[in-house]
């Protein structure tokens, strides 16, 4: 058996205080294909975070039969920060209550750091040229100065997984069904991740914005050819995800059991754990640009209601929801219609129904990209 468990801390935040994230890794260290697999970093998105336990009961078995072929590095609860959070008995998970915000943004950016550090010394060896990288991009880590905890917990993280072949980050919306975010480069190369999963949207994006977790990974292989004459022929060799697993009310043993099941048939897949995963499942949906994702905002305060079930198809100017003002004076005037602005998926629809104006109250994705959406393509 090759499992090892280990708590690295981080900085206290205050006196009398101390957090750590819990690291299960297995097979030889270095060895290939190494894969990361996170859950939590969301800390109130519980979906990956029970499935991370069914995996871990899966790959102790495999581990104690030999099948562990490469190296696999899991944190099943990535952000013991938000896990600690609650106000007036309600849990807070997805932003830091000390104003450092949203977990899942502003990691570090790595790619201008490196650049000028390994520029003429690609040498069109891809796998030599990987090593490389690797080995740099741990490095200008290594260097980053952490000013607080949740900075802290961004660079431990990152240090993970940073080398790795496969990261996937486990995550969930409010309502929806599997959906995936992946770097534009990535595919169709990540096909087999979308179907093993039965995804029903696929989101793609070379850049969506403010740095998460996944594309601070992934995004460093196709950012650097664009920063160094000779890294044309660099490949991207990290497949970095973000799984969205349903709803956040979607937490059940049999439902993450399921996931669980699925992460082992893609690691047999791509050679990290040995055995035969069977068929690969036909594809639910058709990719489409992140850019397209259209976010519906309530343009009152009041309740939603929806009209819609997810998964709906949907043309412009479909109506999708109402939201209702039981203030009204005149019932027949309270209600206030929410219709699709673009041909799409309705795939996300808010879990709680009291809103106010600006909220998001459903998402579709279109496929093609919206014009005037901005440079930050994710909420926030």
């Amino acid at each position: 058996m090759s499992k090892s468990v280990t708590r690295i801390p981080l900085p206290s935040p205050a006196l009398g205080t101390s957090r750590a994230v819990t690291v299960h890794r297995y097979g030889q260290p270095g060895a290939r294909p190494k894969a990361y697999i996170q859950a939590g970093l969301h800390a109130d998105e519980l979906p990956g975070m029970l499935a991370a336990h069914h995996l871990l009961r899966r790959l102790d078995a495999l581990d104690a039969a030999g099948a562990i072929r490469g190296e696999i590095v899991v944190v099943p609860a990535a952000n013991p920060i938000g896990l600690s959070q609650s106000v007036l008995e309600y849990h807070v998970g997805r932003f830091a209550l000390d104003g450092r915000g949203n977990f899942n943004r502003h990691y570090p950016d790595l790619a201008p750091i490196v650049a000028p550090r390994i520029a003429g010394q690609l040498t069109g060896d891809a796998e030599r040229d990987v090593r490389l990288v690797r080995a740099a991009l741990l490095a200008a880590l290594a260097e980053q100065q952490p000013a607080d905890e949740t900075a802290a917990l961004r660079k431990t993280l990152l240090g993970l997984s940073i080398d790795a072949d496969v990261v996937l980050d486990l995550h969930c919306d409010n309502r929806a069904p599997v959906h995936v975010y992946l770097g534009t480069p990535l595919w169709p190369d990540a096909e087999d991740l979308a179907r093993e999963f039965q995804a029903e949207v696929v989101l793609l994006a070379e850049e969506s914005g403010d740095n998460p977790f996944d594309e601070a990974n992934s995004s460093p292989w196709w950012v650097l050819p664009r920063l160094l004459d000779d890294g044309r022929t660099l490949p991207p060799a990290c497949l970095a995800a973000t799984i969205e697993l349903r709803g956040q009310a979607d937490v059940d043993d049999e439902t993450a059991g399921a996931d669980a099941d699925a992460l082992i048939r893609f690691l047999q897949r791509r050679g990290v754990v040995a055995g035969d995963p069977g068929p690969l499942p036909e594809a639910r949906c058709e990719v489409t640009p992140l850019a397209g994702n259209e976010m519906l905002r309530a343009p009152v305060a009041g309740i939603v209601t929806y009209s819609q079930p997810l998964g709906a198809r949907l043309r412009r100017g479909d109506h999708v929801a109402d939201i209702v003002d039981p203030t009204a004076a005149d019932p027949a005037q309270a209600r206030m219609p929410v219709h699709a602005g673009v041909d799409g998926v309705l795939w996300s629809q808010g879990l709680h129904r009291l809103v106010r104006p600006g909220d998001i109250v459903a998402k579709i994705a279109g496929a093609e990209p919206i014009k005037g959406r901005g440079a930050i393509l994710l909420t926030t």
